[in-house]
């Protein structure tokens, strides 16, 4: 049975079971906690906790997922893949176990005449809770199970939460046994290799708090109602249906397998090594392509190193399989062909997606040369100390800088006859992943616990009135002060107010929140920010400038006029860039960000390569034209589905309702869903004038545009420099260009000159540096602070002059100057040094930590530099005590 088909069943089977079929979350997760979605309950948590109420009473769905914790094992095990699906039954206080139960057996169970899956029960194991007697009671009445295929066990193995405070409980573990030449008999305490867990009935009833691993977690009391969160593995489901070993080789991941297998010229089965690495290209390029089809893109920090990660790591699979020319090119399009029955919007998005894999694996192969060079010295350094483990600091310095995968430095350290400090490299990297959520969570909450809002979401939505006007008037329905509840606010302090209406935009959709006040008798708050910390539920951070404000209390919101219009001219100036980029570029330059303000437009699109003066002329062009061609700018609410049949663009990292509001300028030109405020006519948009263009990214670019009286005022600025310009070069206007090449012509030609001459200068003092040799352990050393000097070309310049006139004997020289009023130093070494010991990279960095900068380079020639010119005499005591050592 094919994975799509299972998947088709799944939702077949319980929409007939009266569950809302409610379609996949994007990977790019809600919770500023979580990177991805890393489990199928994870968009259903404000349901679960009681902080958003459930629109409806059952849902099922499939549940696109990525976990990256266990990384390192992928393509070890039949159980760890990085991308997966995971089919998932849900009851938000509606039924509980012995409907769960039920349903779980029918379906694994029933025939698949009747749209089930068929399985042997036979070949069914239990597992639940150590404490819960109902379960086994419930196993044992609906499904038959006999009391030896039902196993107890403990709150590392059956009880769920997703690693962070929030919605927790016991569960029960379906297992399938593959038989006997698996594994032990005993069941999945005996062996979890032969008896595959393949689905999870979670008894969602708990809240947990904080703590680490599986089970050193408090549960702090129960949620407002008991939930059912279950969760089917698709991927394992189909292998075992499938008569296949393990999720690599069904058939949505297979074809990659078989692909990689060829163009390695490698047999699948012939050796574990090549087949653990044809399996980790093969999960890994699926979750790469699943990853840039939600909107990821590689960087080096957040989603976009984890996909960075998964891509660097084909390349690497692939490389050691003996395939040194680029490959994703090839790999990317069975993928896309493998999925897309589940996907069909993989084929739409494909021409962005691969041009975007394809850039990240020619900037990997670039830098693989370059992170090698660091690794040869840095393991020189260790070998000549006498240690034999490189330093975790190292280690995740090539991983975090040079993007190289931790199994290659481990791989060339070991070739080495060396260690790696994984430990190390380890705690490093958890600081980094540790500090991007605490971050993320920070910046949009403010480290607000987001349980102080549940009770005001009770109370319903925020309903928002700024569409039809700028003023309105609410109820206060609840106050934050330093993050906790209160019953009041008083002059001086910062606290959030939570409005029952309000005509304030909360930022969202790239557009930052209004600016204004809220007023009362007697009361004046100053709007300060304005967010959604919760699905449907509008916060107002406010300074009270006057009086106080209360709970109940009724109040005026009032948008500052000029803001919001600065407001919808950028916004509505962001949808016309972004059609006048599609429509220069062509259809797959989609925006994958956005920001905007008064004023301000920042855009960042799908685009491998950079623009041109004359593309980007073009684009602010056709920008332009439609501003003044007064188009019309309407809004629409309708449908999800029925806006993308009419073509409406969906943002990436956005998700979206049923219930869609469509922004159109111009009709088709620019259609978009967008939950923004825009202008009315496109004319409102005054103006743009696009300010700067950059990479952000492999396959992502950026623009940035002023809007508006801004854009006026940018240009006018530069008209009155071409004016001061033009007079003081005595020239017309159309000939400043001309004029000023002429300028810069001569200017260099007067540097080179001046160049030439402190070159001549410099050499003439090389016999004086010679003669100053100081004889340190059989090694001449040459040093000297040289003073102002234009550039470090000119230090470089004369070490190696000096190198050469005593290249026969064990020299080192380290010249120092001041370049731009800061010290910088080279030091040279000659082969005899080298030999001895003396390599100028370390003699460079010892050095530069007292100047209190860094440098380096290769062992005869190296640079650094720092901040303190004054203390060129002690760097130059370092390095004599270098040699000394």
């Amino acid at each position: 049975m094919q994975t799509a088909e299972i998947r088709r069943r799944w939702l077949d089977f319980f929409e007939n079971k009266g569950h809302t079929v409610v379609p996949s979350a994007s990977l790019i997760s809600e919770d500023p906690s979580l990177l991805f979605t890393v489990a199928g309950m994870v968009p259903f948590i404000p349901y679960m906790s009681g902080l958003v109420p459930a629109p409806y009473p059952r849902a099922t769905s499939v549940q696109k997922c990525v976990r990256t914790l266990d990384i390192e094992e992928v393509g070890k095990t039949t159980r760890h893949g990085t991308f997966f699906q995971m089919n998932g039954n849900f009851s938000f206080g509606d039924y509980f176990k012995p409907e769960a139960i039920a349903f779980a057996w029918e379906f694994l169970t029933g025939s698949v005449e009747s749209g089930c899956l068929g399985l042997d029960p036979q070949l069914l194991w239990v597992t639940v809770f150590q404490d819960d007697d109902e379960s086994i009671q419930i196993w044992r009445d609906v499904a038959g199970i006999p009391m030896e295929r039902i196993q107890r066990r403990g709150m590392k193995d059956n009880y769920w939460s997703t690693g962070q405070p929030g919605p927790a409980g016991p569960c029960s573990e379906i297992y399938y046994d593959r038989g006997p030449a698996y594994g032990r008999e005993g069941g999945p305490e005996a062996d979890e290799d032969r008896y595959i867990e393949i689905w999870n009935l979670v008894f969602m009833q708990y809240e947990r708090g904080q703590g680490t691993g599986k089970d050193s977690f408090e549960i702090l009391g129960e949620l407002p109602k008991k939930n059912i969160d279950t969760g089917m593995g698709l991927e394992r489901v189909a292998f075992l249906m499938q008569g296949v070993e393990n999720l690599y080789e069904i058939d949505q991941v297979r074809p990659v397998l078989d692909l990689a297998a060829k163009l390695s010229g490698k047999n699948y089965g012939a050796n574990t090594e090549d087949d653990v690495r044809l399996r980790v290209v093969a999960d890994h390029v699926r979750s790469a392509l699943m990853l840039i089809g939600d909107g990821v893109t590689p960087a080096n920090d957040g989603r976009g190193y984890v996909l960075r990660r998964l891509l660097r790591r084909t390349v690497r699979a692939m490389r050691l399989l003996g395939v040194e020319q680029p490959t994703l090119g090839h790999l990317f399009p069975v993928s896309k062909d493998a999925m897309k029955a589940a996907y069909p919007e993989l084929e739409v998005e494909f021409e962005r997606i691969l041009r975007v894999a394809i850039a990240e694996e020619e900037t990997f192969l670039r830098t693989l040369s370059a992170g090698t060079v660091f690794l040869d010295q840095a393991l020189d350094e260790v070998k000549s100390s006498g240690s034999k483990q490189l330093a975790g600091d190292a280690a995740f310095l090539l991983h975090d800088t040079y993007g190289f995968p931790i199994d290659l430095t481990l791989e060339i350290a070991e070739e080495a006859g060396l260690t790696v400090d994984r430990d190390g490299f380890k705690a490093l990297m958890a600081e980094q992943r540790d500090r991007a959520k605490a971050d993320a969570r920070e910046k949009k909450l403010g480290g607000t616990d987001l349980s102080v809002y549940s009770a005001f979401r009770a109370m319903g939505v925020t309903k928002f009135t700024g569409y039809e006007q700028l003023a309105t008037e609410g109820s206060v329905l609840g106050l934050i002060v330093d993050g906790a509840d209160a019953r009041i606010a008083t002059q001086g302090q910062i606290a959030e107010v939570i409005l029952d209406e309000t005509s304030f935009y909360a930022e969202s959709g790239g557009q930052d929140s209004d600016a204004g006040f809220i007023v009362g008798s007697g009361v004046t708050l100053e709007v300060l920010d304005v967010q959604k910390p919760v699905k449907g539920l509008i916060s107002h951070k406010v300074l009270v400038r006057e009086g106080q404000v209360e709970v109940g209390q009724k109040l005026q919101t009032e948008v500052d006029a000029e803001w919001r219009l600065g407001a919808c001219q950028a916004h509505s100036g962001t949808h016309v860039v972004h059609a006048a980029l599609r429509q220069v570029l062509g259809p797959t330059a989609l925006q994958s960000g956005s920001y905007n303000k008064p004023g301000y437009l920042r855009l960042d699109f799908s685009w491998a390569q950079a623009l041109s003066l004359e593309t980007k002329s073009e684009i602010e062009e056709v920008t332009n034209l439609a501003i003044r061609g007064d188009l019309a700018v309407s809004a629409q609410l309708m449908e999800l589905s029925e806006a993308r049949e009419w073509g409406a663009v969906a943002l990436f990292g956005e998700t979206y309702d049923e219930q869609v509001r469509v922004v159109q300028i111009g009709g088709p030109w620019s259609r978009e869903l967008c939950g923004g405020t825009h202008v009315s006519r496109s004319a409102q948009i005054g103006l743009v004038s696009l300010i700067g263009e950059a990479s952000v990214g492999s396959g992502s670019r950026r623009l940035e545009a002023l809007v508006g009286i801004e854009a006026f005022r940018s240009l006018a600025s530069e008209r009155a420099l071409v004016a001061r310009l033009t007079d003081a070069l005595k020239t017309p206007k159309e000939n400043l260009e001309e004029k000023l090449a002429s300028a810069i012509d001569e200017l260099k030609a007067a540097q080179r000159k001046i160049a030439s001459l402190q070159a001549g200068q410099l050499a003439e003092q090389i016999p004086a540096l010679i003669e100053s040799a100081e004889r340190i352990a059989g090694t001449s050393f040459i040093s000297a602070d040289l003073g102002q000097l234009g550039s470090v070309d000119d230090l470089r310049t004369l070490a190696t002059k000096v190198r050469d006139k005593v290249s026969g004997s064990s020299s080192v020289i380290a010249l120092f100057g001041e370049v731009s009023d800061k010290p910088m130093l080279v030091v040279a070494t000659t082969e005899s040094a080298r030999t001895a010991g003396h390599k100028a990279g370390a003699l460079v960095r010892a050095a530069s930590a007292v100047l209190g900068g860094g440098g380096g380079g290769k062992d005869d020639l190296a640079q650094g530099g720092g901040a303190d010119s004054s203390k060129i005499s002690e760097a130059i005591a370092a390095i004599r005590g270098a040699l000394n050592a």
